[in-house]
């Protein structure tokens, strides 16, 4: 299945099949009641989602949107957990992805305790760097994302995007 830019995979509540990212990037999405979003994690290729259902059916945890143009395969559920009650290789993969995730989110953890706003920003613009060049955060975020992502207002965004401007424009 291929989603352009904005196109949603599936909604936050939602039960059913898991996904193979092939090719791109998603965001997932936390809708509260009062229609409010809050951005609580890119998906990059080759990984399965939803994460918290890779062992045990669940709801999906938040809406699923495409960043750039992807690719994803769908896998049905029962065929999903029937290979898994019949192959433990299956079980070690899932539990690698899964440590691999929270490594993930380990160093994100740690980026965001250890330096300053200026760095946090540059350190995400790098990682995106790797998935999306040669297009840049800002093609694909907006500034309230990019700031719910690393912990900082958009105005802090704003600004910091501003003076980058300043010191990459030549005098």
């Amino acid at each position: 299945m291929l989603l352009h830019k904005g196109e949603i995979l599936f909604r936050q509540g939602d039960s059913g099949s898991l996904f193979h990212l092939k090719s791109g990037l998603l965001k997932i999405v936390r809708i509260h009641p009062d229609g409010t979003q809050i951005l609580v994690n890119i998906i990059v290729p080759d990984e399965t989602i939803p994460h918290h259902s890779l062992i045990s059916a669940n709801p999906c945890y938040g809406t699923a949107i495409a960043l750039v143009t992807s690719e994803v395969d769908i896998i049905p559920a029962k065929e999903w957990y029937q290979e898994l009650a019949n192959n433990a290789e299956k079980c070690l993969a899932i539990a690698t992805q899964l440590q691999d995730k929270l490594r993930m989110m380990q160093q994100r953890i740690d980026q965001l305790t250890q330096v300053t706003p200026a760095e946090k920003l540059q350190k995400l613009q790098s990682w995106f760097h790797i998935y999306i060049a040669p297009d840049t955060i800002t093609d694909i975020l907006t500034q309230d994302e990019i700031g719910q992502f690393i912990g900082l207002r958009r105005e802090t965004i704003n600004r910091l995007l501003r003076n980058q401007v300043k010191t990459t424009k030549p005098s």
